[in-house]
């Protein structure tokens, strides 16, 4: 096991939003890793497909676990993305995060998330890393 793999399995262990809807992280290694997750019933808005909220989550769930592979605690500095298609119930989706840019304490990650082969979403984040606070 990686050092990028026991980092993840410590930081998913914590994460009760990850995986309490469904989110396994997966083919994690420094600056990567790969998020899947099912659409559920519960994920659909009134047009009767996925909430963005959830593409989005899934997304920077991915770009947590990519930007904390180094062995230093990572948060979000912010994030956008872009939804490309509509997602529906029962519908497979894998966040792939890849880390583009890391300088000092700051990093710039991609993540895409698709059905299939198809891109449905589209998020950039941006990574910081947090002080080392004295003993």
């Amino acid at each position: 096991m990686t050092g990028a793999q026991e980092q993840a399995d410590a930081m998913y262990a914590g994460d009760t939003a990850t995986r309490a809807l469904g989110i396994a992280i997966t083919d994690v290694a420094p600056g990567r890793a790969t998020a899947r997750m099912a659409v559920r019933a519960d994920m659909l808005n009134g047009h009767g497909i996925c909430h963005g909220g959830y593409l989005f989550l899934l997304a920077d769930s991915a770009f947590a676990f990519a930007c904390n592979t180094h062995g230093v605690p990572v948060v979000a500095a912010g994030a956008d993305v872009s939804f490309l298609a509509a997602v529906f119930l029962g519908d497979e989706l894998v966040a792939t995060a890849e880390e583009r840019v890391l300088r000092g304490r700051s990093g710039l990650y991609d993540v895409t998330v698709r059905r299939g082969e198809e891109s449905v979403a589209e998020f950039r984040g941006r990574s910081r890393q947090l002080p080392v606070r004295p003993a």
